[in-house]
């Protein structure tokens, strides 16, 4: 038989039927603009406002100290990923490297903990629809977006990664447009409205200096300082670890996964630390109330008063694309889960165009529920529910920390998986083979396990987050009693 006669593979896109199996669509593209995307949202264009009231100019360095910590834990994600490229990442490798309980209550975790974030996102979304067209009730944006985006998801992994493609699009431009206006201002000296001259000088000059609230002090509206700014960036950075969900369905991973993991270090330096540098050069820091979001006030503080409506369009794109990832994750966290036996089996079928439908429609549904919830008892959900999101980030970053440790004691046990450039080594050739390594290894992970410890008790000196500690206990007790029961049911 000639080469030309030979069959052909086929190849593996949403257009073209294949066995029902998860298609490795995503392209390079997608999961750079992915990985940045996750890392630029609503709490950075209005959420730094917080921050920066907590901490003044030495917020900057609390984005470095956590985003160093995210980058860490993102290493260790992806040091599994590329040598074990599954879906469900973390909730997959907890049950391979761990034990299926972990595996249970990863998944579960994050699963949950992405439902309340989708929850709120959609819930505040009439809000931004309501900037232009204020009669539409608030319910019909966030239904028509979850309709939208769930449709979306629905039509296979490359669509998907198209629109969060765009989406992140627009949210980079965004932030790279107010740098350099900023800088211009800065640069050529343009007058403000504050009549303080724009300059970097600024943040060691005004209201205190660099460090306006020391490490950490109390007043009479609480604990402030650089050390109580820690905790709400940390929060800033959830959605990072979406490159390791991906991995199960690109096209590269041992080349695609570590480029983007490697390029979030300088993401943040430059769309976190640079953006918020240049703001507070132009807006002096003490003026930062979070009335509005400090990328409308640079912007107004020179005149262009157009941006707040600039602003709301990047913001409206930034909860669907919050949306648009949460919905993905949740799905083929749900596939996962139902092939590790830890979820119902239906969760696991795919259709013609490897899309796990039924755990998108099941994660849309619950969405619905959840947000059905806010507008009902706005108050409930906001104190409780979302006390239990924030912290159920910090739970599934330990467990990513934990499970690297386990995966690394599998491979030099010589338990690598088969498929692995590992199969067959073990010991210390098992180790050094792995092709994407998680620097300093063996200390790395204790390092951040007791940075995120160090987290969870600054937490506790603030009122609205030590619900969140509280919650996070119950929740830890709710999924171990639920694994029992459903283990003792088979």
């Amino acid at each position: 038989m000639s080469t030309t006669d030979a069959p052909k593979k086929p190849r593996e896109t949403d257009d073209v039927p294949v066995p029902a199996t998860l298609r490795k669509s995503l392209k390079n593209r997608h999961i750079q603009l992915i990985a940045l995307g996750g890392a630029i949202g609503t709490g950075l264009f209005y959420g730094s406002s917080e921050s920066i009231a907590l901490a003044g100019p030495s917020i900057l360095l609390a984005y470095l100290i956590g985003g160093f910590a995210i980058f860490m834990i993102v290493r260790a994600l992806s040091e599994m990923s590329v040598e074990d490229p599954k879906a469900g990442a973390f909730s997959y490798y907890a049950t391979r490297y761990w034990s299926k309980r972990a595996g249970f209550i990863s998944g579960w975790n994050y699963w949950f903990n992405y439902i309340l974030v989708s929850m709120v996102e959609l819930a505040v979304v009439g809000s931004f629809v309501n900037y232009w067209f204020p009669a539409i009730p608030t319910w019909v944006s966030a239904a028509v977006f979850l309709v939208l985006i769930t449709a979306a998801n629905l039509l296979g992994v490359s669509k998907f990664g198209e629109f969060e493609f765009w989406f992140a699009i627009i949210k980079i431009v965004a932030v790279i447009a107010m740098i350099i206006g900023g800088l211009a201002v800065i640069i050529f000296a343009l007058p403000t409205a504050s009549g303080i001259k724009a300059s970097f000088a600024n943040w060691f000059t005004v209201g205190g200096g660099f460090f306006p609230n020391g490490l950490m002090g109390h007043t009479d509206n609480g604990w402030t300082g650089l050390l109580m700014a820690l905790v709400v960036v940390m929060f800033s950075f959830g959605g990072t670890e979406l490159i390791g969900i991906t991995a199960g369905e690109t096209e590269d991973p041992k080349t695609t996964i570590p480029r983007a993991t490697n390029d979030i270090i300088w993401r943040i330096l430059v769309f976190y630390i640079g953006a918020l540098g240049v703001i507070m050069a132009v807006v002096p820091w003490n003026t930062i109330d979070g009335k509005s979001s400090p990328f409308v006030q640079i912007f107004d503080s020179v005149g262009i008063h157009a941006a707040a409506g600039i602003l709301n369009f990047v913001c409206l794109t930034a909860v669907m694309s919050v949306y648009n990832s949460g919905l993905y994750a949740n799905s083929r966290m749900l596939y996962s889960l139902a092939k590790q036996g830890n979820a119902p089996a239906y969760l696991g079928k795919l259709n013609s165009k490897g899309v796990p439908v039924a755990g998108v429609l099941t994660s849309a549904v619950i969405t619905a529920i959840a947000v059905v919830v806010v507008f009902v008892w706005p108050e409930f959900a906001f104190n409780y529910l979302m006390s239990i999101a924030t912290i159920a980030g910090i739970i599934n970053w330990t467990m990513i920390m934990f499970t690297e440790m386990k995966f690394r004691k599998v491979v030099e046990a010589g338990g690598a998986p088969e498929d692995s450039d590992l199969a067959g080594k073990s010991g210390q050739e098992a180790l050094d083979a792995i092709h994407f390594k998680l620097p300093f290894a063996k200390v790395t992970p204790w390092v951040v396990l007791v940075f995120l410890a160090r987290v969870v008790v600054l937490m506790c000196f603030s009122a609205s987050y030590r619900i969140a500690v509280i919650a996070g206990v119950i929740w830890l007790a709710i999924l171990f009693v639920a694994y029992q029961i459903t283990q003792a049911k088979k």
